[in-house]
């Protein structure tokens, strides 16, 4: 494999494979090798959210409703998602790309972009450094990834597919566009079905061909900006920046119903299960929230949002509770759910320290974050109130999956 040298930067891109999947494999691994998707049931609008590799060879992709999923695989093991799971594992694999550079540009919960640029001193080559990478992740996290590097986030990314699954994909300086030009044309960022149709009613269905193609042919059906931009990317020309100074303008959580809930009951569960996660998500960043808002969907998509400002920045579960089910009681008017949310906003760098003066009992803040540390040991699910927990049917027994 070639190494990398003479970049202006290095750019690396990081793809957990079938994210959802690799996380519940941890805890199952007896279902490794056979076909597995994470998502909702088949008779409840339910839809695949990940999909096992051996589950993909028979078709079964991500937004698939899940009753096509079995009709294209009957054998398939459909598991419930559980999203605060995932997004404990991704804030972990997060932090560890961050102790590698400060220039992290995280675009979903299992997928980044690294400039990884004068790393050279510390971690070697970037192939080493990816080789690196990806060791750790899988012998830290026991999860797979694929891996990218190029010298721009276009290349890397395009290089991060080519590589899957869980491998990784060199690209030298002044080969991107002899590594691009074998590959279809919707491989290229910013082609989606119907830009592939105009191109193939041109002629034109690899990525190469397009690189190739007269600017005013492109021009005349995807217009001047639109032809240039295609032929710039179809040359592997990129210079977007690693975005690491994003600013997080909110922390949200939220539950679609596989069947529209009015039990007044069950949705003040899951409005505080939908809290803690919140609250959690705040912690680890070590952030607070000036402003708390709630977010329903009823069976009509109709949907709203309503929000209240505290008089200080709060990151408690109980606070945050405790403010989504105040918004709840006076705006709910009874009419059964589709969609329930949480969200913190106007966020800022907590401050634990107290006013002078200030009495306050803090064994609140201590037990949540007694709770915080057993959840990060053992998992989201290992500590759960018991107002959030599903009572079972009169006579029945829970079903050991």
């Amino acid at each position: 494999m070639a190494h990398l040298t003479g970049f202006d930067r290095t750019i690396l891109h990081v793809d957990l494979d079938a994210f959802f999947v690799s996380v519940e494999l941890l805890a199952r691994p007896d279902l490794r090798g056979r076909p597995v998707a994470v998502g909702g049931h088949a008779d409840e609008r339910g839809v695949i959210a990940s999909a096992s590799y051996e589950a993909r060879r028979f078709g079964v992709r991500s937004a698939l409703p899940t009753r096509a999923a079995f009709q294209l695989c009957p054998e398939l093991i459909l598991l419930p998602a559980r999203h605060d799971h995932y997004a404990q594992h991704s804030h972990r694999i997060m932090a560890l790309l961050r102790e590698i550079t400060p220039q992290v540009e995280q675009i979903s919960i299992d997928e980044a972009f690294l400039d990884i640029t004068g790393t050279e001193l510390r971690y070697g080559s970037p192939e080493q450094l990816a080789r690196l990478l990806h060791d750790r992740i899988r012998d830290e996290f026991g999860l797979p990834c694929s891996i990218g590097v190029a010298r721009n986030k276009l290349v890397a990314k395009i290089a991060t597919e080519q590589a899957k699954p869980n491998n990784l994909r060199l690209v030298p300086a002044g080969e991107e566009a002899a590594f691009l030009a074998p590959l279809p044309a919707r491989a290229l960022w910013g082609v989606g079905p119907k830009t592939a149709e105009i191109l193939k009613s041109l002629g034109l269905e690899t990525i190469g061909q397009i690189a190739q193609a007269r600017p005013d042919v492109l021009a005349s059906r995807l217009g001047q900006r639109g032809a240039e931009d295609l032929l710039r990317r179809a040359h592997g020309l990129d210079d977007s920046p690693v975005e690491d100074e994003r600013v997080v303008k909110q922390i949200s959580q939220e539950t679609t119903f596989t069947k529209d809930i009015a039990d007044v009951k069950r949705l003040r569960a899951v409005l505080l299960e939908l809290s803690e996660g919140v609250g959690l998500r705040l912690r680890e960043d070590e952030l607070s929230a000036r402003t708390i808002a709630i977010k329903l969907r009823y069976g009509d998509f109709t949907t709203f949002t309503r929000q209240t400002t505290l008089p200080r920045p709060a990151q408690l579960d109980q606070d945050i509770f405790e403010l989504a089910w105040t918004l709840f009681e006076r705006h709910w008017n009874k009419r059964a759910v589709r969609l329930i949310g949480v969200a913190a906003r106007q966020l800022s760098p907590s401050a634990r320290q107290l006013e002078l003066f200030e009495q306050r009992d803090d064994r609140a803040d201590r037990l949540t974050r007694a709770v915080d540390g057993i959840r990060h040991k053992y998992g989201a699910e290992s500590l759960k109130r018991g107002s959030t927990l599903r009572p079972l049917k009169k006579g029945r027994m829970p079903k050991v999956v």
